[in-house]
């Protein structure tokens, strides 16, 4: 029997894996319409669209409504994360109507970033967790009691503030219960301004603080702060809880971070209930920089100076007289905040 010989065409090639040219042009997507997230829930974004204003005579003019749409992130947006205050592009079905789903392909450049660092689990390698974007004032809500407040807390939220960049505002809530005035004199000399209010009392000096700008209110649990939100928005609905007898504390009521519109223009962000406020992400020289008067000051420090201890060049620059030795006495609490454990009081 004569052997069979075997050409070219006997032989099966399968292609290879990723056979589709690959490129790093992506879509520009210049037809993807702007939204607004409000709140974010196990991979899908409730973002606010506002309507396009319409073209054409008065007559055919009808004033669109503003919609939520439901959306997912886009794969090519890879591993880059997208919290509730971002500004988003949006892609597909975006009539917001029931069971629909749009895309996220661009999340829009950000002016702020409020952060904290994971100190409060088992994880405690300074991975940072964004809380909110775009915030221009973070309301730290603290009470006066039942809770107490927790000074070294707040130091925390004030250097976090610091890090984004962004202006704080004290709300002292329960004010019928225990005064103010020991508190207001600690964060005086860092030029913190303050409201107090308590339960069925105005809020009008607040509302005036939170008007036409986007607030993020910080604080931990049992201190008022979903009280004070069902009040601002009447239709928030946000679950309250009464502080434990026993701790001292409240339950974590608030599960999610949601942005609500204010009726009187601006929005509020409420986050939830936090026991602990990371900083392992924050650098010395990003709260020295919100002591301008004594920056100057460190110019003769030693290398690796913490500012804290022996040594530091800024005892002297005080006693020069070129700055309040209060301020010194702040920053340096501020300092120490970034170190202390997860659950300072």
């Amino acid at each position: 029997m004569r052997k069979r010989e075997y050409d070219e065409d006997d032989v099966r090639v399968r292609p290879s894996k990723g056979s589709r040219p690959r490129t790093r042009i992506r879509p520009a997507h210049e037809d993807a319409v702007q939204g607004f997230v409000v709140a974010v829930d196990r991979g899908r974004y409730t973002t606010l669209v506002e309507p396009e204003r319409p073209k054409g005579s008065a007559q055919k003019r009808r004033q669109p409504q503003r919609r939520l749409v439901v959306a997912m992130k886009a794969r090519e947006l890879g591993r880059k994360g997208i919290v509730v205050g971002d500004r988003v592009a949006l892609v597909g079905d975006v009539s917001g109507e029931p069971d629909t789903l749009a895309r996220v392909v661009r999340v829009e450049p950000r002016t702020s970033m409020l952060r904290r660092s994971a100190d409060d689990t088992d994880d405690t390698d300074g991975i940072e967790r964004p809380v909110v974007a775009n915030a221009d004032q973070l309301v730290i809500v603290t009470a006066l009691a039942d809770p107490p407040p927790r000074p070294r807390m707040i130091d925390r939220i004030l250097v976090a503030a610091f890090d984004a960049e962004i202006d704080a505002l004290l709300c002292l809530t329960k004010s019928d219960l225990a005064q103010a005035d020991d508190l207001v004199a600690l964060y005086e000399p860092l030029g913190v301004s303050h409201v107090t209010v308590h339960k069925g009392g105005s809020l009008d000096e607040l509302r005036e603080h939170l008007q036409g700008r986007i607030s993020v209110l910080v604080g931990h649990s049992g201190v008022g702060k979903s009280t004070l939100v069902n009040v601002l928005v009447p239709d928030a609905n946000r679950a309250v809880s009464q502080v434990n007898a026993v701790t001292g504390r409240g339950r974590h009521t608030s599960t999610s971070a949601v942005a609500l519109e204010l009726p009187e223009g601006g929005w509020i962000i409420d986050t939830p209930g936090v026991r602990s406020f990371g900083l392992a992400h924050v650098s010395v020289e990003t709260v020295l920089a919100g002591f301008p008067d004594l920056v100057e000051g460190t110019v003769d420090c030693p290398k690796g100076c913490t500012h804290l201890g022996d040594g530091c060049a800024l005892d002297a620059w005080v006693a020069a007289g070129h700055a309040d030795r209060v301020r010194l006495e702040s920053l340096r609490r501020l300092l120490s905040s970034r170190d202390g454990s997860p659950d300072d009081s």
